[in-house]
């Protein structure tokens, strides 16, 4: 399908539907027939029958035309079905290619490019990118396509620094997008759904520097009347518990400097006291692979992650959970959760609670909203957590929680379409743009159709 059908289809339907840690290199290879490939975490072992590596987007491009259905795969860490498929599978690991253009102040790259390779390469040329998530192992088309976040109350999400994209469509052709056309808002969060993103462009500003500062045992009554005061107390701020004690075991703050400013260590923060020595966000684990704190600057992308980017784990044996909520309420949502802390804490790794700034992506999940959101790292005990989030969730209901896309959750489809705006005008593009379900999985027809 053509821009041109692909802008009037959308028009129609704003006018009218709408109304009524460096993870291991385990990148698929070309092979149609090899071992079974899991996801990083090992929760799950993907379906597909067939899987390729596409080196080039006219590769992508003749996938498309000639398999009748299947899913984009990027660095796999998605801890759902997300991007599993019975029948094909696409790595986009070899599209690497990185653009920079200085007179548009972006960078455009390659489905395959991760957050770790872009960023010192970007670095080097004097800028940045906005954001970050807590490991910078993820690839950037895929963080974008399920609004993947990192934290700040002024920062939106990955997806919004997003100004371009370039997708294979059903039909095979290469539709591009900009912030200009009218459903652009729907694609970015795309959740593979609208087809194959091959490249994607995003805005970019002058490189920074920034320090981090940790602070230990914050009682968790100081976020009563202090949540957003406390979130904003640096460019970007994490809180960790472990939810017994109604303690908050640490608080992260990373503060932008200016090049050779030392900026003031407080030794106390809102009842917490400063650390003394690097920590990692468990208490008692070695910090050596995470980012320095203390104060000690350092460029923005050796900052802002928890985790240094040559670091490479062992194992992902962990699964996550995450839940966005009105950060208005964050405090209400945190203590109602915490109701839960007996059932919880015996099957937890780490909680980690951030802020992200409302945007207008139609499917992120701080859509219209600044939000709150709350991260379960959880043991790799699949029918204990299983069997647990249901029970967080009803906690977590009056606030109109949104599941992160790429995470385990159990929230019911209905229930997700009522807490999205214009999720019922995303269930019609997609119909419109992919009529006979070419990039639907059993994710896509159970979450968005409400199908088996």
């Amino acid at each position: 399908m053509s821009k041109r059908q692909f802008l009037k289809t959308s028009s129609a339907l704003v006018a009218g539907t709408i109304t009524g840690a460096l993870l291991p290199n385990l990148a698929p290879s070309a092979s149609a027939e090899e071992a079974p490939l899991t996801n990083w975490a090992g929760n799950l072992t993907y379906h597909a029958k067939h899987r390729e590596t596409p080196a080039s987007i006219e590769e992508v491009q003749q996938a498309v035309k000639r398999l009748p259905t299947l899913r984009a795969l990027g660095s796999r860490h998605s801890f759902n079905t997300i991007a599993d498929s019975l029948t094909n599978q696409l790595s986009l690991a070899k599209l690497d290619s990185m653009e920079f253009n200085e007179a548009e102040k972006t960078v455009t790259v390659g489905a395959g490019v991760r957050y770790g390779t872009l960023a010192p390469w970007l670095d080097a040329k004097g800028y940045a990118v906005h954001n970050l998530a807590s490991l910078p192992h993820i690839t950037v088309v895929g963080a974008v396509n399920t609004a993947t976040h990192g934290s700040g109350v002024k920062n939106g999400n990955l997806a919004t620094a997003v100004s371009a994209l370039e997708i294979v469509t059903a039909s095979g052709e290469i539709l591009h997008l900009t912030r200009k056309d009218p459903h652009f808002h729907a694609a970015v969060v795309g959740l593979g759904a609208l087809g194959v993103v091959t490249r994607i462009t995003l805005d970019v500003q002058p490189r920074f520097e920034m320090i981090q500062n940790v602070y230990r045992n914050m009682p968790m009554a100081e976020l009563e009347h202090n949540l957003e005061s406390i979130m904003a107390s640096g460019y970007s701020t994490s809180l960790f518990t472990t939810w017994q004690n109604q303690n908050i075991n640490q608080v992260w703050i990373k503060s932008r400097i200016f090049r050779g400013e030392r900026l003031k260590h407080d030794p106390e923060f809102h009842g917490a006291k400063a650390a003394t020595e690097n920590m990692h966000p468990i208490d008692g684990i070695s910090a050596i692979n995470c980012t320095d704190q203390l104060g000690v600057p350092g460029p923005w992308y050796e900052r802002m992650p928890h985790f240094k980017m040559n670091f490479t784990p062992s194992s992902g044996a962990e699964l996550q959970t995450e839940y966005f909520v009105p950060l208005s309420r964050g405090y209400e949502a945190i203590r109602a959760v915490e109701s839960l802390r007996d059932q919880i804490t015996p099957h937890l790794l780490i909680t980690e609670l951030r802020s992200i700034a409302a945007d207008d992506l139609w499917l992120s999940m701080a859509y219209k909203q600044d939000s709150l959101a709350i991260h379960f790292t959880w043991k790799p005990e699949t029918p204990e957590v299983m069997a647990l989030l249901p029970k967080i969730e009803a906690k977590l209901a009056p606030f109109g929680a949104r599941p992160h896309w790429a995470k385990l959750f159990t929230i019911p489809p209905a229930t997700l379409k009522a807490r999205y705006p214009k999720f019922a005008e995303f269930q019609a593009l997609l119909r419109q743009q992919d009529p006979k379900g070419k990039f639907r999985n059993q994710f896509i027809h159970h979450n968005i159709f409400n199908q088996a």
